[in-house]
């Protein structure tokens, strides 16, 4: 690959990392094209070298923040072997992630603003959520969809709910209650 090949992929991830950055923080209509080229110090007309629109720009940022919540739970875990049921929840439902915004779990981040979004990041988000199910599904240890499908739904929405409160307490209070009634989930499973 040549000096202006090798420069120009560069550019294309730093372009990528501070739009999955970008859109974590600020949710996905917050990016701004001019904004974000401006902000890694390349030219507005430059975007289109890279990408052939907004929207693919959009649906590869968010696969980026998708995958770099995957890496993490990856590195949380021992071995890359998927963790226990309360494992899972505890952290989740943790005072930590429900701080960490910019590097938290990017569904619960930005469920809603891909809800309405086009189907491209649609279909992104749909298959980190169809893998979340898959391991809560695993680290129940059992092969009941429904309760996964549950658990992911009461986690994801649960973090989302305690970040929008403004009294900690009260948010502490929406995470331990998730995490107690989906421990007794896990409970009726075994």
């Amino acid at each position: 690959m040549g000096h202006s090949q090798a420069e120009k992929a560069q550019n294309r991830e730093r372009i990528l990392a501070e739009a999955a950055r970008q859109i974590r923080e600020g949710g996905l209509e917050s990016l701004s094209v001019a904004q974000l080229m401006k902000s890694v110090n390349l030219t507005h007309g430059g975007f289109y070298g890279h990408f052939e629109s907004r929207s693919e720009l959009v649906s590869l940022a968010l696969e980026r923040a998708l995958a770099e919540g995957r890496i993490a739970v990856r590195a949380a875990n021992d071995e890359g072997e998927g963790p226990d049921f309360p494992e899972m929840v505890g952290r989740y439902l943790s005072r930590s992630h429900r701080d960490a915004k910019r590097s938290g779990c990017a569904i619960a981040a930005l469920a809603t603003d891909v809800g309405r979004a086009d189907a491209n990041s649609r279909e992104v988000m749909e298959q980190r959520i169809e893998r979340f199910f898959e391991t809560a599904r695993a680290a129940l240890g059992q092969d009941d969809e429904d309760k996964a499908i549950f658990a992911v739904c009461a986690m994801v929405g649960g973090l989302t709910l305690a970040r929008v409160m403004t009294d900690p307490g009260r948010s502490d209070t929406v995470l331990r209650a998730v995490r107690e009634q989906l421990l007794k989930l896990e409970s009726e499973a075994g």
